[in-house]
């Protein structure tokens, strides 16, 4: 890939994966637009009470709810070169996170990239650029400009997926997917059946739990909530084998009458604005061939930030933004075409060989360190410490009381320790460990 001076750069998207590769590529020197469809910066970390469409036909991208706190202790959530706040709980709420994204645009100085209600709605590569296709939103009026890079941070917590169950269409009662649940006073005194049992899923399960009259929660997670004391009106379903007018029955044999559906089943992966000259491979849940879940390997000059699942995503984010705006500076090359399909081929192989389904391509999970540590050798960029990933396998242990988990504090002691205290505890004492 040849090096191109004062390279024209389009950042797709001013959540996350944008602002950080803003963060990441100013402090190289480059200069860049972000495009963003909306009127706001945050992504999904900024909450919007409504659902469905904003008023200029855009849907709603956030499938933020009132009453989220993250999931993964503060360590973990840190933007590289802006600390969180001491005094911020160890699982802040979706406002103090929001707040802490707001100081670090304005500490930044990141807005003034930023196009808003500019809505991409093509991509196409035409000779040596990338032809970048938007609607600003305002006026109906399409722009097409020409850039040399395109960072792709358009994140995938937007798109539902929906699972395809016999006799849903037969159903009176509500059926909605967790992008549109906001908060839980719609179902008090009802039954209400959540369908899985991710962070969502557990999320939405406890909180609809404090007003519903009974929770059915039905999904096959192997996750270990044996230390959970669920409420009384809190029932445990296998799958749903078929709905009818009045509810569902399971494939245990069992039936229950139900008013309300969520679906907590998880987000299609949509890149639909790529055209075929990009020589990616679309699918719901990949997007192939990529190089270290990043580099377009058949057009190198596309980048994907964020394109990751299972792994401190805030952490990882800012790993791969730091590695974008290092490649793009030409700080280091990419391995030869051959070579990253190569690698590329072996990622597929290895998904296969431990029997899972290709839509498990861009878990990070128990290989996440050493994912840091192969980006950090090829780019050059600074390690992420060792010691996130082990606050997140900690935290993950945490979660077999779905209660108690947010109570611990996590405190970094040097890259590879940390030490846990038990913020909240009615039974003990608190207690401190060095892991």
């Amino acid at each position: 890939m040849m090096q191109i001076s004062n390279p024209r750069i389009c950042i797709i998207g001013a959540g996350l994966a944008g602002l950080t590769s803003a963060k990441s590529l100013q402090g190289e020197g480059l200069n860049f637009t972000i495009l963003e469809a909306t009127e706001y910066f945050g992504g999904t970390w900024r909450y919007e009470p409504r659902v469905g469409n904003y008023d200029n036909g855009l849907p709603i991208f956030s499938s933020m709810y009132k009453h989220l706190r993250t999931n993964l202790p503060k360590p973990t959530m840190e933007l590289k070169g802006f600390p969180i706040p001491e005094d911020m709980p160890s699982y802040p709420t979706w406002e103090m996170y929001y707040e802490y994204l707001k100081n670090y645009v304005k500490h930044f100085d990141l807005e003034r990239y930023i196009k808003y209600q500019h809505h991409v709605i093509g991509i196409s590569r035409a000779g040596n650029a990338w032809k970048v296709k938007h609607k600003y939103l305002p006026s109906g009026e399409v722009y097409v400009d020409e850039f040399d890079y395109v960072i792709i941070g358009t994140g995938h917590f937007s798109v539902p997926k929906r699972p395809n169950i016999k006799g849903e269409e037969l159903f009176k009662g509500t059926i909605i997917h967790s992008h549109n649940y906001r908060e839980p006073e719609p179902y008090r005194g009802r039954n209400v059946m959540i369908v899985g049992a991710g962070p969502s899923g557990v999320d939405i399960t406890l909180d609809v739990a404090t007003v519903a009259k009974t929770v059915y929660h039905s999904h096959h997670s192997k996750i270990n909530f044996s230390k959970t004391k669920f409420p009384k009106n809190y029932i445990v379903k296998p799958d749903i084998k078929e709905f009818n007018e009045t509810g569902a029955s399971f494939v245990n044999g069992t039936y229950e009458n139900v008013d309300d559906v969520i679906y907590c089943t998880g987000y299609l992966f949509n890149y639909s604005f790529c055209d075929n000259s990009t020589g990616l491979t679309l699918r719901p849940k990949t997007v192939t061939p990529l190089h270290k879940f990043i580099v377009n390997i058949n057009q190198p000059t596309m980048l994907f930030v964020g394109l990751i699942e299972k792994a401190c995503l805030v952490t990882a984010l800012d790993a791969q933004s730091r590695y974008v705006a290092a490649l793009i500076k030409g700080k280091f090359a990419l391995p030869s075409r051959d070579e990253m399909m190569k690698e590329w081929q072996m990622a597929v192989d290895k998904c296969v060989e431990k029997g899972r389904s290709l839509d498990n391509l861009h878990f990070l999970a128990e290989s996440e360190d050493e994912y840091y540590e192969e980006l950090t050798k090829e780019s050059g960029i600074e390690r992420v410490p060792p010691v996130l990933s082990k606050i997140r396998s900690a935290d993950m242990l945490s979660k077999e009381n779905l209660y108690t988990y947010r109570n611990y504090s996590y405190k970094v002691i040097d890259n590879n320790t940390f030490e846990r205290t038990l913020e909240v505890d009615t039974d003990s004492n608190n207690i401190e460990q060095t892991m």
